[in-house]
């Protein structure tokens, strides 16, 4: 099995992460990143946090 090349992550509570692709900060509600040295660098110090993306069927009862 390949090892995965995305990950879901949101900002820790209080912090706000810029996308170093993007320029954008990253949405409170987390986005699929790349697993690459940047967001992982992140994961470990702790600004990060790895999440499970929210459900399609959790998406809809919000809108």
């Amino acid at each position: 099995m390949p090892y995965p090349t995305t990950m879901f992550v949101r900002p820790a509570d209080g912090l706000k992460i810029r996308d170093p692709e993007t320029g954008n900060y990253l949405p409170e509600t987390g986005q699929i990143v790349p697993r690459s040295s940047f967001w992982l660098r992140r994961l470990k110090d702790g600004d990060v946090v790895e999440s499970t993306a929210p459900s399609a069927s959790a998406a809809e009862q919000e809108a």
